[in-house]
């Protein structure tokens, strides 16, 4: 009976979705010294999600796209503010799902009566 509901599904794809990108900065950080490397970010959430979402296990089709910036003089364009702005839009979009999470189980919770 719940387990088709739409907002959890969004809360759990933008769960997701905030997850990868969060490793991706992650990855990009960790490469921040390695000659050439181009820092990559994941494509914006809006488009994944219109774009079908995810596969047949609930899992996202996300996809990197570069991060572009100016390149360094050993071609490594990775940019540790950046990253930083980019760890936090990741954090503030996981709190983000688990807020809809927590509101559509106490509108769940209210309609059962407890």
């Amino acid at each position: 009976m719940f387990n088709k509901l739409e907002i959890l599904g969004l809360a759990q794809a933008r769960a997701q979705y905030s997850a990868a990108r969060q490793m991706q900065v992650a990855t990009n950080i960790a490469n921040a010294d390695t000659p050439g490397f181009r820092a990559r970010d994941v494509a914006p959430f809006d488009q994944v999600f219109r774009a079908g979402g995810g596969d047949a296990r609930g899992q996202m089709n996300l996809r990197t796209i570069d991060a572009g910036g100016p390149e360094s003089p050993n071609g490594n364009t990775v940019s540790l503010e950046m990253e930083m702005v980019r760890s936090v839009e990741a954090q503030r979009d996981h709190e983000r799902a688990l807020s809809v999470y927590r509101s559509a189980i106490n509108v769940l919770r209210a309609g059962l009566g407890r």
